[in-house]
């Protein structure tokens, strides 16, 4: 097996760029870290270019199979490649997927609208798959799927579920036009507790931005607008758990 110890080394240099959007862009791949994703990109199908180790994982029997595609790295290397303080030790240069829209368009979809924490985002794209959601649409403002945080807090989820960026302004008309229907979360005199809405496998929900929420051309296309009533004192939810509680009640 290959072995890199230098941080250096051309292909760990490009490894590294491929934890940044121009970069995954310019190289259509981007980087995984860790074992847990890893393993899940690897038994969702997708084929790496190369998966960089540790020693610590010499004898992975999940890596068995990809054995022509292993190459030890040094402690040096993986601090290098990590974007986290205590380096994992596995990491995978992958193709970036390219998904598209359901057609036609039909079933559940989960449109956010410039969520901008990516730990946010992440926590979403996870529970829309916990749900049984089939699509996340990622709007404009909306942190990139493939950022190192993102990819952290999604758990793999987005080797279960249809991960898309579309324009929501267009959208939501297609998806309207096509029998979907589209609910709004903003708590306005139009808006109704997420309990009233009937169970369905046919909708779109919009979360809008953490601290703005839905911008008002989106806000008026929707079709019915839903809020959570708060029993206690709290004055919000985080936009992940929000989702989750509509989510489950709509799908469940």
């Amino acid at each position: 097996m290959e072995k890199i110890n230098s941080p250096k080394n051309d292909h760990i240099k490009l490894a590294k760029k491929l934890t940044v959007k121009k970069y995954q862009k310019d190289y259509d791949r981007y980087l995984l870290e860790g074992p847990h994703l890893v393993h899940e990109a690897l038994n969702a199908g997708v084929e790496p270019d190369v998966i960089y180790i540790t020693d610590k994982y010499e004898n992975d029997r999940e890596l068995r199979p990809f054995y022509n595609k292993l190459v030890m790295v040094s402690k040096d290397v993986a601090e290098h490649l990590s974007a986290t303080p205590t380096p994992q030790g596995m990491f995978a240069v992958l193709p970036l997927p390219h998904n598209s829209l359901p057609q036609p368009l039909a079933g559940s979809f989960l449109l956010l609208d410039a969520i901008q924490d990516p730990g946010n985002v992440g926590t979403l794209v996870r529970t829309a798959d916990a749900a049984g959601v089939g699509t996340v649409v990622l709007g404009k403002q909306t942190a990139d799927a493939f950022s190192p945080k993102v990819l952290r807090a999604m758990q793999g989820s987005q080797f279960h579920i249809n991960v898309v960026s579309e324009d929501l302004n267009k959208l939501t008309g297609q998806l309207q036009r096509a029998g979907v229907p589209v609910y709004g979360t903003e708590l306005n005199d139009r808006a109704k507790s997420y309990s009233a809405i009937a169970k369905t496998d046919q909708f779109a929900l919009i979360m809008g931005n953490e601290g703005n929420g839905m911008r008002p051309e989106l806000l008026a296309k929707t079709d019915v607008n839903v809020y959570i009533p708060m029993r206690g004192r709290a004055e919000s939810l985080n936009v992940g758990v929000a989702a989750g509680v509509v989510l489950f009640h709509l799908l469940g």
